[in-house]
């Protein structure tokens, strides 16, 4: 298997786990999206917590040049973890939420 269908595949995998995991509060649920073709994932938030409709984007990643692009990461722990655990080395994770002058200071990929 090449490099770029295992990365899809555990992008995949790693975010559909988090679909599993319920809310603490309100009727939420994690829905992905996922756009395999242009390399594109996602996990939104939607439902409501009392009379608040609640609407947003938990986690954005993308497959650039042969990287994960982690572009928001609203998860508790780091979806950044689960990659790496899931074998996928931190050299080929771009945190790209962060300052381009900030990567060179953590353990990831800079870009």
């Amino acid at each position: 298997m090449d490099t770029v269908t295992h990365y899809r595949q555990v992008i995949q995998d790693v975010l559909l786990a988090y679909t599993k995991i319920p809310y603490a509060y309100g009727t939420l649920q994690c829905i992905p999206l996922f756009d395999a073709e242009r390399d594109r994932y996602a996990l939104i938030t939607l439902g409501w917590h009392g009379a608040k409709r609640v609407h947003g984007c938990l986690v954005h990643v993308e497959l650039i040049d042969e990287k994960v692009w982690i572009q928001r990461d609203d998860t508790e722990s780091g979806i950044a973890y689960d990659f790496v655990r899931a074998g996928i080395p931190k050299n080929h994770i771009v945190l790209g939420f962060q300052e381009p002058q900030v990567r060179q200071f953590t353990e990831y990929a800079t870009a």
